[in-house]
């Protein structure tokens, strides 16, 4: 495939054959950097403070490294400026410090990887500076960035026009998107501070983090369609997982009594602001809890991680206030209906959900059953208007196989779904220990199946074995890893806290 260069790339091609011809290397293999550039104006600053500048204002030596992003050109002087994961700082280049080299300053391009060595200072105008006496180049940019007109407004802030804004771009080209956007890079240093902070909490309350199998014979313990692949050397089809539960209670079975794990899973369904095809989920089992202590879990969990990430239970979400702090208001699923669609759901036969559900919106509800008719009319009627977290508690029976039947009303289970601005974040039960009841469940899933529905989990007979050998009671959740981002960075698209999203190739419709 021939590629269609631009001109702009065919002159940054020309600058790098001539810095070779000069005898300079374009991709270096090193540079001993010792200073971010926040760090190089905590020096200058603290030498200020200090009164350790000399008579021409200079101070400590610091070796950068970092981006271009900014180059004015003054005959034997020239500014620059350089950006790096901390921030930006300006340069100053001057003809009879850096000599020769300053001959190599016109093949240099915005986005070149550089390093420099020099002192720091502070011009008239008031600028932490880096007097630059000796530089490198590390990598040659062959491609613009597409870095957009920045100006200082008068806030004092920098305000960029332009630059790269296509949305579907921007996710297919992330290493771009990083390089111009700084708030971006700032989404996934959070990203890696929650699951720092998930990973604290479970360490530091006596669980274990282990890992399961992704290829999986079976896939079970959710409702969704799977992904699958072959095995060439055993001849036999596997399973990408859906979700990490039934190995994970296979090792409380086991007497490992409190396990976690942060993994991927995949699930074979369409994409939308809350759903990609590949996403993070935590799922932690404590033996001998319930759903009531899964929930006091999960608002421990939320408030350590929100404290760590946003230093603050009060957190602004698409315009709106929330407050994570608890306790949570606990809503019965049933109640719910009642409360916002004004449903008496319990009561309403098969086919008068059915008729309630197309006037939601719901569509071919001819092929749904019960379950999935009550979570359309959920959807509907109840989800939007759960802003401020929620606990939604006790089930119907037929939304959760896996989970225990509720103390007192065999027709609910012992589950809950905690929900904020309108989205599940967390799903829990009271698992099912009891082998003969998810032999049954199993076998009614099955039967679902057999009917056409492509979502109802699979017979694991082994699961069942596990379960026959005795497993304590325990208590069970799941948390969606991105959608925890999504609302400690005021994210509205899961695509936005995934650093390479599910896309189509380019050029394919």
């Amino acid at each position: 495939m021939v590629e269609n260069r631009s001109q702009v790339v065919e002159d940054r091609r020309a600058k790098l054959d001539e810095l070779r011809r000069r005898g300079v290397e374009p991709y270096a293999y090193r540079y001993p950097v010792t200073h971010n550039t926040t760090e190089a104006r905590a020096v200058l600053e603290k030498a200020e403070a200090e009164g350790t500048l000399d008579e021409a204002g200079l101070g400590s030596v610091v070796w950068l490294g970092g981006r271009l992003v900014g180059f004015r050109a003054h005959g034997k002087a020239s500014f620059a400026d350089l950006a790096d994961r901390a921030g930006r700082v300006q340069l100053f280049f001057r003809q009879n410090e850096v000599g020769e080299a300053y001959d190599l300053l016109p093949l240099l391009d915005i986005g070149d990887w550089v390093g420099v060595e020099g002192r720091v200072m502070r011009t008239r105008a008031g600028e932490p500076t880096v007097r630059v006496r000796s530089f490198q180049l590390l990598a040659k940019s062959l491609r613009p960035l597409p870095l957009g007109k920045e100006e200082e407004s008068d806030a004092g802030t920098r305000v960029v026009h332009g630059g790269f804004t296509d949305i579907e771009q921007r996710y297919r080209q992330r290493y771009a998107d990083l390089a111009v956007n700084p708030d971006v890079r700032d989404v996934f240093v959070a990203r890696s501070r929650v699951v720092t902070a998930l990973r604290r909490y479970l360490d530091g309350e006596g669980f274990v983090e282990v890992e399961t199998p992704v290829l999986q014979p079976l896939y079970g313990g959710a409702s969704a369609r799977p992904f699958t692949t072959h095995h060439n050397a055993l001849d036999m089809q596997l399973f990408l997982r859906i979700a990490d539960e039934l190995y994970l209670k296979r090792l409380i079975v086991g007497g490992m009594e409190r396990v976690y794990e942060i993994g991927k899973d995949f699930r074979n369904e369409g994409i939308d602001r809350t759903h990609n095809p590949e996403f993070t989920m935590l799922e932690f089992y404590e033996a001998f809890a319930d759903y009531e202590a899964a929930m006091a879990r999960v608002e421990e969990l939320i408030v350590g991680v929100a404290r760590d990430v946003t230093g603050s239970m009060r957190i602004t979400y698409q315009g709106r206030a929330l407050d994570l702090q608890p306790p949570y208001r606990r809503l019965g699923y049933l109640e719910a209906l009642a409360e916002y669609g004004g449903l008496d759901a319990g009561a309403l036969s098969d086919d008068e959900l059915r008729v309630q559900a197309e006037a939601a919106g719901a569509l071919d509800v001819a092929r749904l059953n019960r379950g999935q008719l009550l979570d359309e009319l959920f959807k509907a009627h109840v989800e939007p208007h759960l802003q401020d977290p929620v606990f939604i508690v006790d089930y119907p029976r037929e939304l959760s196989p896996l989970a225990k039947p509720k103390r007192g009303d065999e027709t609910l289970t012992e589950r809950f779904e905690l929900i904020i601005a309108g989205r599940e974040l967390a799903n829990a039960f009271s698992e099912l220990n009891d082998p003969l009841d998810q032999r049954d469940r199993f076998e009614a899933q099955a039967r679902l199946r057999e009917a056409g529905d492509e979502e109802a989990q699979t017979y694991d007979e082994d699961y069942v074995r596990a379960l026959e050998y005795g497993m304590p009671p325990t208590g069970g959740v799941g948390i969606g890893v991105d959608r925890l981002v999504m609302l400690l960075t005021d994210r509205s698209s899961i695509r936005d806290v995934i650093l390479f999203p599910t896309m189509r190739p380019e050029g394919v419709e």
